[in-house]
């Protein structure tokens, strides 16, 4: 079996909780973080970092809201991709670089976060296309993701957890803004895809 036949994916739940915790570990992924630095103002985010952030990601869970989508290789979780509704995301809205573009609802790509042992072989713009086709399932009918573009020499992979351009343009993502020459601001039109 290909690794490729051997993928599948899952939106978040309460069922496949103990999932994503094994995908991010002790550490919540990155520094405490579980995937709710975008949710919470600076102030919160650091008192909560560890447990509290993650009791707050896993109350959202058993509360039946849409938080993001794990993919899964033979059975495993290696990967997840936070996606819901912009409103979900108030420090976009703070940030000078990713601010709205203009009034159309939209839905958010804000975080990947793949296994190191499953990086670089296409997982992360399967996983985008998944996590775009299930926020078009919940109602999207514009996905958002607010790429950084790698200049010179190479970051390490837990600084691009917001994914690269060329991620989201394989997942049929097109720029609508280059806010910075950095951070570029990337759509996919999900209208009629969802049914």
């Amino acid at each position: 079996m290909s690794e490729k036949a051997a993928r599948e994916f899952r939106p978040l739940t309460s069922e496949c909780w103990n999932d994503l915790e094994a995908l991010f570990g002790s550490r919540g992924a990155c520094g405490g973080c579980w995937c709710m630095w975008w949710r919470l103002g600076n102030a919160e985010f650091e008192r909560n970092k560890g447990e509290a952030n993650k009791k707050l990601l896993r109350g959202l869970v058993e509360q039946g809201q849409a938080v993001g989508m794990l993919a899964y290789e033979s059975g495993k979780a290696v990967g997840w991709c936070s996606v819901a509704p912009r409103d979900d995301f108030p420090r976009l809205d703070r940030s000078r670089t990713m601010k709205r573009l203009d009034t159309k609802p939209v839905w958010s790509l804000v975080c990947l976060f793949i296994d190191k042992n499953h990086r670089r072989k296409g997982l992360s713009s399967e996983l985008v296309r998944a996590a775009s086709a299930f926020a078009a399932q919940c109602g999207a009918e514009i996905v958002e993701a607010y790429p950084r573009v790698l200049r010179e020499g190479k970051s390490p992979d837990v600084f691009i957890y917001t994914g690269l351009p060329q991620i989201f343009e394989k997942a049929g993502f097109h720029t609508v803004a280059e806010p910075t020459g950095s951070r570029w601001i990337m759509r996919l039109d999900t209208a009629g895809r969802g049914n």
